[in-house]
C-alpha cells in the first residue's frame, strides 16, 4: 500500500508567495535535472507544492525498467531536502490525479507536451465551477546531444542524470591505455559471481542465468569460452565479443565461436590493455542493431565491458568469465555506469 502523502517541511521562513498550491505530476524516475528545475520552479511562487507520482501499476506500462514508487518518492523529498524546500507527495493513479476537483490549487506546472493536459484539466475544473489553474510553463534541459533530456534518454543509456555522455570525447577520438594502477582494481570482478569446474563451464553459466531478474534486457558476452557456452546451450546472446584467445592463448578447433549463428559478424581492432574508437564504434552500432551480433576482436575484448556498461540501456546482462573460477554476471545500472565512468577516467590517451 502506498502511503496518502509525505512531506518535507521548510527549514526556514519565506516571504508570502504569489500562489497559494501548486500542482506537480509524473513518474520522476531516475530524478535528474529536469525534474530538479520542475520543481524548482513549482516551489518558487507557491506557498504549497503537492507533488503526485505515478503509481508502479502505470509506470511499468512505460517500461520494465522504471524504479519502484518508493525509490521514485525518495529522491523526490531527497531533492527537498537539500534545497530546503516544502513538498507533499501523493501517489498518482490516473493521468489527471485531483487536479480537476482540486479546490485550493491555483496552479500547475508543464512542459511543452504536457500543457495540453493541464489544459483538458482546466477545461473540467470550468465544468466543476472551479477556477482555471495557472499553468506554469517550464522549459526542458537540453543534453549534450541535442536532445530533450528525460528519463528515457537515461535509460536508454546515452546519458547521465545531468545530460552528459558516459564516454568523454577524447575517449571516443583516441586510442586509451590502461594504467598500471589499475591493474588490481580491473582483476576484482566486477558483479556476482558464479563458481563452477573449468571444465564444465556450463554449471556457473546455469547458475548466472537462473539468478537473471525476470525483467531484463539484452545478454552481452563477452569472451570465446562465455560465447561459446551460451550456444552450446542454444543460447544465442544479443552480442558477443571473441578474440579466439582464452587466458591468452590460441583456442583449439574444437573450442571455437561458430560466427554463422549470429545474423551479423562485425570486425574490430583493440590491442591487449587498450581501449580504441572502432571497438567504441562497433559495440555502439551493435546495441543499434536489432540482429544477433558478434563482435570478432583482432587483440583483446578483456576491457570491452567498461565501454559496453556505458553505453548499454539500463537492465542490460553483461557475463564475462573469470579464469579459474567461472562467470560474472553484472547487469547495467546508473551505478555501475558510473564506476565504468570513475575507471575510464584513469586510463591514459595514448
Amino acid at each position: 500500500m502506498h502511503s496518502k502523502s509525505k512531506c518535507v517541511p521548510r527549514l526556514d521562513m519565506v516571504d508570502a508567495k504569489q500562489f497559494q498550491c501548486c500542482l506537480v505530476g509524473g513518474t520522476f524516475d531516475r530524478f535528474h535535472s529536469g525534474h530538479s528545475l520542475l520543481l524548482s520552479a513549482a516551489c518558487r511562487d507557491s506557498a504549497r507544492v503537492e507533488v503526485h507520482v505515478t503509481i508502479d501499476e502505470m509506470a511499468s506500462k512505460k517500461s520494465p525498467f522504471i524504479e519502484d514508487y518508493e525509490t521514485r518518492v525518495d529522491h523526490i523529498l531527497t531533492w527537498a531536502s537539500n534545497n530546503n524546500s516544502s513538498v507533499h507527495v501523493f501517489p498518482l493513479g490516473n493521468n489527471f490525479g485531483p487536479a480537476p476537483n482540486h479546490k485550493t490549487a491555483d496552479c500547475i506546472v508543464a512542459t511543452q507536451e504536457t500543457i495540453g493536459n493541464c489544459e483538458q484539466i482546466n477545461d473540467s475544473r470550468i465544468i466543476n465551477n472551479l477556477p482555471v489553474l495557472k499553468i506554469i510553463n517550464v522549459p526542458h534541459i537540453i543534453d549534450s546531444f541535442g536532445e530533450i533530456l528525460s528519463s528515457s534518454r537515461i535509460r536508454s543509456g546515452a546519458v547521465d542524470r545531468d545530460g552528459n555522455p558516459w564516454i568523454t570525447e577524447i575517449q571516443r577520438n583516441n586510442i586509451v591505455k590502461m594504467t598500471q594502477i589499475l591493474d588490481s582494481e580491473l582483476k576484482t570482478p566486477m558483479g556476482n559471481i558464479f563458481s563452477g569446474p573449468g571444465d564444465l563451464p556450463e554449471v556457473a553459466m546455469s547458475s548466472a542465468l537462473e539468478c537473471l531478474p525476470e525483467k531484463r534486457g539484452s545478454i552481452i558476452a563477452v569472451g570465446d569460452v562465455t560465447v561459446k557456452t551460451l550456444l552450446d546451450m542454444e543460447i544465442i546472446p544479443d552480442i558477443g565479443l571473441i578474440d579466439g584467445m582464452t587466458k591468452r592463448t590460441a583456442l583449439k578447433e574444437s573450442e571455437i565461436v561458430d560466427m554463422d549463428v549470429f545474423d551479423e559478424v562485425k570486425n574490430t581492432e583493440n590491442p591487449a590493455g587498450c581501449l580504441t574508437p572502432s571497438l567504441l564504434q562497433t559495440i555502439e552500432e551493435s546495441m543499434a542493431s536489432q540482429n544477433s551480433v558478434v563482435i570478432n576482436v583482432e587483440g583483446e575484448e578483456d576491457l570491452a565491458p567498461l565501454y559496453i556498461h556505458c553505453l548499454a540501456p539500463i537492465g542490460s546482462v553483461v557475463l564475462y568469465g573469470q579464469p579459474n573460477v567461472g562467470v560474472v554476471s553484472q547487469i547495467s545500472t546508473l551505478a555501475v555506469k558510473e564506476r565504468c565512468r570513475e575507471l575510464l577516467s584513469m586510463f591514459e590517451v595514448m
